[in-house]
Formats: C-alpha cells, structure tokens, sequence
C-alpha cells in the first residue's frame, strides 16, 4: 500500500480539502449536528479505507442519503434515535455482504454508469456556481434539484446575480487560474509541481486572501462564506460533540424499517460507486463488491456508534482522488487522519478557507467528469446507447441521483427488450415456387419471453400453403412460454395448411403433435 506513497500523500491532500465542506455541508443539509458529518468522513475514510479491496474509492456521508436523513431525524423523534437506525443499517449491509448481494452492481449498463458519472459531474459545477460567486444560501452537499432552501438548481444560480460577492468571486477566480496553470501548464514542467498539487496551493492562496482583506468592505469575506468546522473550547467540549444511539428503542418497527432503508440505499449507493471508479481507474483495478459491502457496513456501526451519519462510497471524492494520482487505499485513509487531526489541532486555521475556492477545486472535478467529448462519443455508439446515457444524465440534474440512474436504467432495460423483440431470431425465405413459401425460421441461442411479441408476430404472418422449417439446433435455452406459442400455432397451422419441420440435435420431425412433449429434455438416442 505505501510503495505508491508519492503518488497517495498528495492525492490524499486534495480528497481532504474536497471532503470537508461536502462532510459539513451534508450535514446540514441533513438537518444533523455539522460534527456528525465530519465523523462519516473520518471513520470513510480510515475504517472503511482499511477494510475495503478498492485501491482508489473513497467512502464518507453522501449527498443522495441527505433526504432520508432529515425525514428520519423528525420521524424517530431525534438525532440519537436516528444513530440507532445507522448502526442497524450497517448490521443489515453485514448481511448483504455475507449473501453475496454485491454481484447487482455488475448488473448495470455501462450507458448508465457513464451518464451517472456525467450527471454527477455537470450537477457539481452547477451546484458550484453560487459558492463560486459567494452565495452560500443552498449549503456544500446539496445536489437535489429542489433543494432545501426552497429553490432549484436554476432558479439558485439566477439568484446569485443579485448577491455577488466581490472578495469570493475574486479569490475564485484566482484559484480556478492556479488550478488551470498547474494542470496544463506547471506539471509538465517539474517534479515539484507533481509533489505539491494545484489545489493546495489554491486554498493557501485563498487563506491568505482572506486574512490580507479582512475588515475591507469591498473585498472582505464574511464567516458565512467561509468553511464552518465545530471549534471546541477544550478536551471535554470535543468530546461532547460525539453522541451515542439510543438502544431502547431497539424493538421499534420504524427504526428498523428506517435501518432497512438506510441499508439498501447506501448498498445501492456503493455498488454504483464501485462499477463508476472502478471504470474511470487508468489502472483498471477491479473491486471486490462483496468484501466492499462488509467493509461499509462495519463503516456504519462504528458511524452509527460515535454519532455519525451513515457512509457510503462516493463518487465526487473518489473521481477527486483519480484525478489526483491515488494508486492505493493509502490515500482514502491518509485523508480520513487528515480531517481527524485538522479539526482537533487547526479548526480555526480551516474556517479561514473561502467555499469559493474549494468551489474552484470542485469545478475541475467536474468538468473532468462530464467532458463534452463524452457526449459526442456516446452519441456516435448510436441511439441504443446514447439514450440511457442522456435519460440518466438528465434525471440526475433536474430530479436526484439515485432517480435519474433508476429512469436510465428503466430506459435501458426498454432497450434491451425491443432489441430482444428484434433480434430474437432470423426469418428466410429460402425457396418461393409453385405457389408454396418455404421459409426457415432459426431461433437464437437463448430465447426468452422477451421475444414472444417478434415470434408470434412472424408466426400469425405466415400465408397459407406454407413449409415452414424451425432450426433449433443452436439453442440452448427455450423458455416455456415460447414453446407454448409453438403449440398453439401447430393447432392453427392444420387450419392454414402449414406444414412444419423441426430441426434439433435429437434428430428432425415433421408436424410434431405437441412441442410441449417434442421439448422435454430426453436423453438423445444413438
């Protein structure tokens, strides 16, 4: 895990100044203790880092888990009711994970996992603008299109015309430069510039702007527009701000139908999570879903313990953590001891952090993940697959993530059922003369129910005073359902003067008196 250490400290840095506005801003969006989200970030990153087999995801409290999270708070009647259903939740997962549930994540067309990706990448950049620009009225984390402040997405960006700040959008766009230069310019040029990232420098830069310009009524940033990390007075005040789950209300059905959730969602969550990184790795290392099921679930027993909201793995952090350089799991857990020391040792120090700069850092995580190239180069894979890509993309921008991946995957599945009505077999037409059609019907190596429509449909068009020849010599599988049509047309083919000949590996029959007896598995006789 450390032979690749130059590559994960610095990466590890950039995950870290990615995670903790998103870690408070969840959390408030979540209608949680702002500590509650640092704790995920901490236990996603150095417990959950530890036992997952990913080498470059990174875990900690999601965005898409933000609404569940503020309906339960109030349903259970309060925050320690809450961590119950966390903890239970993460036992729940334990069960995924030792039922083998993580094989779903490969059940996914790559189409969705691409518009996922981009989806989520074009909502970062629009959810940046405001901050970017110093309007902070929607907080970090927020990536719903109706958001909790009671606009949308657009309506939020609309409304940052009339609250520019001037010292935010200025330290904005010096950071966003810094990071443009690094990035296409200065990291070609020397070892060091590769060592230390752009986004570092980016934030130093934006510290000291702040400082140089406080007091200053025009390029002043005020506290609000800053990172708002819990500063504790002393050892006891810290340690108050952890919080315990309350266990006598163990037997209560809404905690465990709130655990179920929480479980299923964050499972869900993961998995994608998965099957995204693991396509955008330049290494292309292959994570096992299962042990990553294992792995969360611990991940939010200890969460659920400590006063924590639920983990899961997390797409913006980890494509950050790609985009840096990570090669190993060292870089997740560098980042979870990075916020743990951070926010006992310099939370004054990381309140001086301007949003708009870290919106700068998350502008280029975004970009990077919705590229326009992406969108030509799905397009050019023709309609099949630019259509889930598109539905998926666009659900997640003006609906929310786990929506717009169930709308692609919806559209998907349509698709896979009209090629399948397409494609399940081939019809020729082989020999045409003294008034009779012959025509040979090849079915596909699999046939399903899916294809019922296609064949009854070439069936029931068949003319009258027809040869008709069935080829299944090459399939393997022939669902029930289809044999039931070839029964039924066999009673309509006496009627019609069709005459059939079934072609299959235990020999050839003329007008067989009943495919449902014809099909059943015989042994073949020699």
């Amino acid at each position: 895990m450390f032979k690749t250490i130059k590559s994960d400290l610095p990466a590890s840095i950039v995950v870290f100044f990615v995670a903790l506005p998103l870690c408070l801003g969840i959390a408030l969006a979540s209608g949680a203790p702002l500590f509650s989200g640092l704790i995920a970030g901490i236990v996603g990153g150095i417990l959950v880092g530890s036992l997952s087999g990913s080498k470059i995801g990174v875990s900690g409290p999601a965005a898409g888990l933000a609404a569940i999270v503020l309906t339960a708070i109030g349903e259970l009647g309060g925050f320690n009711n809450f961590l119950l259903a966390v903890v239970l939740g993460g036992a729940i997962q334990l069960v995924f994970g030792l039922l083998r549930a993580g094989i779903i994540g490969y059940y996914f067309p790559s189409s969705v996992i691409k518009g996922m990706l981009t989806g989520i990448g074009l909502i970062i950049i629009l959810k940046q603008i405001p901050h970017f620009f110093g309007y902070d009225a929607n907080p970090e984390g927020d990536f719903a299109f109706f958001q909790i402040d009671g606009e949308n997405t657009f309506s939020e960006i609309l409304n940052t015309v009339n609250h520019i700040g001037v010292g935010s959008t200025i330290i904005g766009i010096i950071g966003l430069a810094i990071l443009l230069l690094w990035d296409k310019v200065l990291v070609k040029k020397a070892r060091i510039f590769q060592l230390i990232q752009g986004p570092v420098v980016a934030v130093v830069v934006g510290i000291i702007f702040h400082i140089v310009t406080q007091g200053s009524e025009t390029l002043g940033i005020s506290s609000k527009h800053l990172v708002m990390v819990p500063v504790p007075e002393g050892i006891d005040s810290f340690f108050g701000q952890f919080q315990l789950p309350n266990f006598a209300l163990i037997t209560d059905p809404s905690i465990w139908i709130t655990a179920f959730t929480i479980a299923l969602v964050a499972s869900l969550e993961t998995l994608l999570c998965v099957e995204a990184t693991d396509k955008i790795d330049p290494d292309k290392n292959v994570t096992p879903t299962n042990r990553e099921l294992l792995a969360q679930g611990a991940g939010n027993i200890v969460s659920g313990l400590i006063g924590g909201l639920p983990v899961t793995q997390v797409i913006v952090r980890s494509s950050a953590n790609i985009q840096s350089g990570g090669k190993s799991k060292a870089s997740a857990i560098i980042h979870g001891f990075l916020l743990l020391i951070s926010i006992i040792l310099i939370p004054r120090l990381l309140n001086q952090i301007p949003l708009s700069v870290l919106a700068a850092v998350l502008f280029i995580v975004g970009f990077k993940l919705a590229k326009p190239s992406l969108f030509k180069k799905m397009y050019s894979l023709g309609w099949k697959q630019f259509l889930p890509f598109i539905v998926t993309v666009l659900g997640i921008v003006f609906i929310d993530l786990l929506k717009g991946i169930g709308l692609g995957l919806t559209v998907g599945i349509i698709v896979i059922l009209i090629k399948s009505y397409q494609n399940s077999h081939f019809l020729h037409i082989e020999d045409i003369s003294n008034g009779l059609h012959k025509i040979k019907m090849t079915l596909a190596e699999e046939v399903t129910f899916f294809n019922k429509g296609a064949i009854l449909k070439e069936l029931d068009s068949l003319p009258k005073n027809t040869h008709l020849e069935i080829d299944v010599r090459k399939t393997r599988y022939l669902d029930n359902d289809i044999i039931e049509i070839l029964e039924d047309f066999a009673y309509k083919a006496q009627e019609r003067d069709i005459h059939i000949t079934v072609y299959s590996e235990r020999g050839i029959v003329e007008n067989p008196t009943s495919f449902i007896e014809f099909f059943k598995l015989r042994p073949k006789t020699t």
